[in-house]
Formats: structure tokens, C-alpha cells, sequence
């Protein structure tokens, strides 16, 4: 049965896979304005989702394993770092999605005490922690099989103001009413211009309904 879900989960989960030719820039970003890093989610490795003014994509195997997780948090921690020795005054906004999301949530909870004038947006977190609904996929029993740090859900972000966004989807609430069946309208049904999104929005934003946070 175990393994029959996690079956079922992986495959699902590919059919919102994108695949983008070419790699992300690697040159820094310039110092004016808000610097905003993107990380797409599985099979995703160029996070070409993203639409609007992005600064940096986050480049990583984007593979469905805590070990690809790890790759894409370490990755943007380099880059998100770097842009901020060059340009230490600029604000940083890290926008991610579905397995990106879960990548950027690791990152702010493990950074928060060290990195300041930042903000993150996460689209369709399967980390995200429930209430309302359920905790989305990484916080159920099954999600110990890819183990830590994808595995578990939370909504510890310290003193970095989150916004999360989980729309009747299977991935971050484990209860939608969609369920599996809705699963590949719902989860694409986002706006992935990381214009849309404020520098400062903080809570979340659930079956279209804003709670502060």
C-alpha cells in the first residue's frame, strides 16, 4: 500500500512538470530595485515558471527527493547571498512553487536569524502547516519515505514575512476537495508573475480568503 501511494504521488506530480531549455543567468543582478530569486518545483530545474521581473532563477536537479531539495536550498542561498555582499542595501524576495516553495520555506526557516530585508512568497507549499484545512503532502505519514528536509510541515519563518497561497490543491492542503482528480487544474491555477506579490505581504492567502498572520 506504501508503495503504491508513493507511486501515485510521483506520478501525479509529473504531469505539472515543466521543462525549460537553458540555465539560469549567473551574473549578478543589478542593485536597484527588489531583488526577487525564483525557485520552480518538480521538474522544473530552470524555474521557467515564473513570469515578470525576475531577478535570478534557481537552478537545481529539481527532482522529487529531500536530496534535490537540499541542492535547491543550498543553491539559493548562494545566489541570495552573493547578490547581497554586492549590494548589501537592496531588499531580496524569494518566490517559489510547489516543490520550490517547499525549498524557499527551508530556506527562511534555517536563514531568518542571519538574513535580514527579505520577504518570501510560497505558491502551493507542500510544506505548509494546516489550519486552515490539512498540512499539505510533506506533512503526512507517507512523506517520511523522502525524509528530512522535505519531509515535515511547518509555519516557522521567524521574523520574515511570508505569504503562502494554497487554493483548493491537493499539494499543500492533503484535504482539497479536488483531490487527486483536480489535481492538475488546481495546481497550476496560480499566478506566477512574481510581480503580483508584495515585498511586505505576510500571511496567507487560503480557498481565497486572506488570513493575517
Amino acid at each position: 500500500m506504501k508503495k503504491r501511494l508513493v507511486a501515485l504521488l510521483t506520478g501525479a506530480l509529473a504531469t505539472a512538470g515543466l521543462l525549460v531549455a537553458g540555465a539560469p543567468a549567473a551574473s549578478a543582478a543589478p542593485c536597484g530595485g527588489t531583488y526577487t530569486i525564483a525557485v520552480g518545483g518538480f521538474n522544473d530545474p530552470t524555474s521557467g515558471i515564473f513570469s515578470g521581473n525576475v531577478s535570478q532563477r534557481v537552478g537545481y536537479s529539481a527532482a522529487l527527493n529531500s536530496a534535490s531539495a537540499r541542492e535547491g536550498v543550498n543553491e539559493l542561498n548562494r545566489l541570495i547571498r552573493n547578490q547581497r555582499n554586492a549590494c548589501p542595501g537592496q531588499h531580496a524576495k524569494v518566490v517559489g512553487f510547489s516543490e520550490g516553495a517547499a525549498v524557499a520555506h527551508i530556506w527562511v526557516t534555517e536563514n531568518w536569524q542571519s538574513f535580514g530585508n527579505v520577504n518570501a512568497v510560497l505558491i502551493a507549499d507542500p510544506k505548509r502547516a494546516g489550519g486552515p484545512g490539512a498540512a499539505g503532502l510533506a506533512g503526512q505519514w507517507y512523506s517520511g519515505i523522502v525524509g528530512p528536509p522535505l519531509a515535515g510541515a511547518d509555519d516557522f519563518f521567524g521574523n520574515v514575512p511570508t505569504l503562502t497561497l494554497c487554493t483548493d490543491d491537493i499539494i499543500c492542503d492533503s484535504t482539497a476537495a479536488s483531490g487527486w482528480l483536480g489535481y492538475p487544474g488546481k495546481h497550476m491555477n496560480y499566478d506566477f508573475n512574481v510581480d503580483a506579490y508584495s515585498d511586505h505581504a505576510n500571511g496567507q492567502w487560503f480557498n481565497g480568503v486572506f488570513i493575517p498572520r
